[in-house]
């Protein structure tokens, strides 16, 4: 089961209602953090998931209502008892960035290491700690920003019949579903021997402060969730969006159309609109499956055969 929580939903400045940009994933107690906005801590604080398993916050960019909140945070993921290094992942510059904001914090009682984005990002890097395969696609916005994909694979089923046919020892099965090759009286089994095809995963994609980027569809394909901006829900600020570098719902709502995503949520709303769900309707009509983001919005994802 993968957890998802959409820790703030606000953009550029913080509401009564409402934080700023930050998601949440959790699997198998082990949990990943997509940007750090002021509040952050807050929020998840109410939501009751702790912040001792943050094994990896991933920021899309650097600007305020992105990262203001990774002070505070650290110091609380500190505070937890965690002691294991936190990997932070960024544009290039990411360790001076968050150095620099935690001169506040010197504390901070574990190791934090820094992995700097290229400009092309990457695919399929699997996140010390955890069972999360992390790639990144660049935004366009107006300073280096990515989007990520989250993926959880899933291995193929251990076929019982095979393994005996072969004579493998049983107390060599469990090795070989976890991936390691056996020697043993001088024969050699191999997981592929005693392994079906891998079986469909699950995948979360995040965009977020960009235009509609090049290739972005094939990248979030197939998605069980995509997390998208809707900065402005009318599409008369078409223009605006533009200029600003960010989406309209509409705008939006089309990339999960061509993706072929499985649920669409809107998120990084302006301050100006404070009442998002009024304009569901503009992303509505081009992809029905959408849902109009708020604070500590969760669900739970899970594999296909255990719905």
């Amino acid at each position: 089961m993968l957890d998802i929580a959409l820790v703030g939903s606000g953009g550029m400045m913080p509401l009564p209602n409402r934080y700023l940009s930050a998601l949440l994933l959790r699997f198998e107690g082990k949990m990943v953090l997509i940007d750090c906005g002021e509040g952050t801590q807050v929020t998840v604080k109410q939501m009751g998931w702790g912040y001792k398993t943050i094994d990896a916050i991933c920021l899309t960019h650097f600007h305020a209502d992105h990262v203001t909140g990774l002070p505070g945070l650290l110091l609380s993921i500190g505070h937890s008892g965690r002691e294991e290094p936190i990997t932070i992942y960024g544009p290039a510059g990411v360790a001076h960035v968050v150095r620099s904001l935690c001169v506040v914090t010197p504390e901070i009682p574990f190791a934090i290491n820094f992995v700097e984005i290229p400009p092309q990002g990457f695919a399929s890097i699997k996140i010390p700690l955890t069972n999360f395969i992390l790639s990144a696609h660049p935004a366009v916005h107006n300073a280096p920003c990515f989007a990520y994909r989250i993926d959880i694979e899933r291995k193929g089923k251990f076929d019982l019949e095979t393994a005996k046919k072969l004579d493998i020892p049983v107390h060599f099965w469990n090795k070989l579903q976890k991936g390691n090759t056996i020697e043993h009286e001088n024969k050699t089994y191999t997981p592929n021997m005693v392994m079906g095809e891998a079986r469909k995963g699950l995948s979360v994609s995040y965009c977020t402060d960009s235009r509609p980027p090049k290739g972005l569809p094939d990248f979030i394909k197939n998605s069980d969730l995509f997390i998208c901006e809707g900065q402005y829900g009318d599409e008369e600020k078409l223009a605006k969006a533009r200029k600003n570098k960010h989406m309209i719902f509409a705008e939006a709502a089309k990339l999960a159309h061509d993706g072929n995503v499985g649920e669409l949520w809107l998120t990084h709303f302006s301050p100006s609109l404070p009442n998002p769900k009024e304009y569901a309707k503009n992303a509505k009509k081009i992809f029905p499956n959408t849902i109009v983001g708020y604070d500590r919005l969760n669900k739970t994802i899970t594999f296909e055969d255990e719905e």
